[in-house]
């Protein structure tokens, strides 16, 4: 789908699309893909006040993991963002703007006192990376920054922290990083809108309002399905790609603007956001599709999960609600150790949704890319997982919660028995805290996998399915 990649570099390939995340990242024992569903049991109540404890306890442990992801690197200032991976993911200190929105509003989502001193640090470091970008002064944010020092694969050091000593925030050049895509900034303006929502704080709408008028300026395009395309890579060349998944972040982030600035403009563009979305819309199957390459003809695949959930959470509509239903039977996969590539344990399993339509017919006889593992078509995509919980919670339909409950336990499972050893910065995590991004490594079907380690997006993902907290409703 064109989206920036998260973890790796925005390269403007032309091709069926880019990804916006790269890298990376209770079992019903019977292998092959399964619908997520089912009724209550006669156990029902019981199950679920025990699952409710199980519950508390593993939230207290996904913000233990986000914490110590913030707070790695002790000795490079207070100014910090959140490492998105666990240093064994080999993306050292990087920090993803997209996984740092998430972190800001799983803090918020939590409504403690430690949970919004967290978001505001993250929303300031936002802030700061804004003003201090070592080539523009346009309001735009990088695909990734590093926030500790690390020593490169070929021998060269990264020494500064997420300032470096010259003041410039450090953009994450070593891995390409460098571009820009609407979608992470919209992320970025979500997170700032809700700061400035919940705190009163002028200077972080001020930060949203920047970021929205880099997207009108960047982005808009009057192509023929319209919308606002995809942003520049690191040459500050604008791409040719219209992503859905984009688009749906701008329905949020401009309806936002409209309702916190009073000024009417934001709906326009609100509006011009929303019409592309609606076009991507497949009655017949009852999915949205991925985008576009060139602005006028439809990408037809693969078909990704997170433009099926999202677009509910953005537009709450009936119309649309069985985008949810395509998602949780189409993409549903469950990953146990009997399966050929599989690196999950024995006796262990979890079930869930994988990235797209092509994850399920990935080649498992060939690694998803150079010096990494061949990808298991069962996979599970933890993070696509738990907003498909959220969104069903969200949705309120029949079966719904039992559907969600079953997903949620998976991933809380996942966060008890998987990764395992993982550090950051150096440094060992709390105990069974964070989710990985994937239970085995999985082909995404864009050009990139996802791979089992713990994961900031994952993660926060999670902790709002937990609270029930839709990112994404202006």
């Amino acid at each position: 789908m064109p989206r920036t990649s998260k973890g790796s570099p925005m390269t403007g390939r032309q091709g069926p699309a880019l990804s916006r995340r790269t890298l990376i990242g209770a079992g019903l024992g019977a292998a092959g893909a399964v619908a997520i569903g089912g009724a209550v049991g006669s156990g029902a109540a019981h199950a679920a006040e025990t699952s409710a404890s199980a519950g508390s306890s593993a939230r207290r442990r996904g913000y233990a993991f986000l914490a110590a992801a913030m707070d790695a690197y002790p000795d490079h200032g207070d100014i910090r963002l959140t490492q998105s991976y666990t240093d064994q993911a080999g993306l050292f200190s990087t920090a993803f703007t997209y996984d740092n929105a998430l972190a800001v509003l799983a803090h918020l989502a939590a409504r403690t006192p430690e949970g919004r001193r967290r978001a505001v640090a993250l929303g300031d470091a936002l802030l700061y990376a804004q003003d201090h970008d070592p080539g523009y002064d346009d309001g735009r944010l990088r695909q990734a920054y590093n926030v500790g020092p690390y020593t490169f694969y070929d021998g060269s050091r990264q020494p500064d922290g997420f300032v470096r000593a010259d003041g410039t925030a450090n953009v994450g050049t070593q891995f390409g990083f460098t571009g820009t895509a609407v979608g992470d900034m919209a992320w970025a303006g979500i997170a700032l809108s809700a700061l400035a929502g919940r705190t009163g704080k002028r200077r972080f709408l001020d930060g949203a309002v920047r970021i929205g008028r880099w997207i009108e300026r960047t982005g808009r395009t009057d192509e023929p399905l319209g919308g606002y395309k995809f942003g520049v890579n690191g040459a500050d060349e604008k791409l040719p790609f219209t992503s859905t998944e984009h688009n749906t972040d701008l329905i949020c982030l401009f309806g936002r603007l409209a309702r916190l600035t009073g000024d009417r403009v934001w709906l326009e563009r609100r509006a011009r956001a929303e019409a592309f979305v609606r076009r991507m819309w497949e009655p017949s199957g009852g999915f949205f599709y991925t985008g576009t390459n060139d602005g006028v003809t439809v990408n037809r695949s693969p078909i990704p999960e997170d433009t099926q959930t999202w677009t509910h959470l953005a537009l709450g509509s009936g119309r649309y609600s069985r985008s949810l239903d395509w998602a949780a039977t189409e993409l549903a996969v469950l990953d146990h150790a009997d399966r050929r590539n599989s690196t999950v344990p024995a006796g262990q399993s979890y079930e869930g949704v994988t990235f797209s339509s092509a994850s399920l017919v990935a080649n498992e006889d060939a690694p998803i890319a150079e010096f990494q593992p061949r990808p298991d078509r069962n996979g599970v995509w933890f993070e696509g997982t738990a907003h498909l919980a959220l969104a069903l919670r969200d949705r309120h339909g029949r079966g719904d919660e039992a559907r969600a409950r079953r997903l949620m336990d998976s991933l809380e499972r996942a966060q008890d028995l998987l990764g395992g050893g993982q550090t950051v910065g150096g440094r060992a995590l709390p105990e069974r805290s964070g989710i990985v991004s994937a239970s085995s490594p999985l082909d995404t079907g864009f050009g990139f996998g996802y791979y089992p380690y713990r994961h900031t997006g994952a993660t926060a993902w999670y902790l709002m399915a937990a609270a029930r907290s839709n990112p994404l409703r202006a």
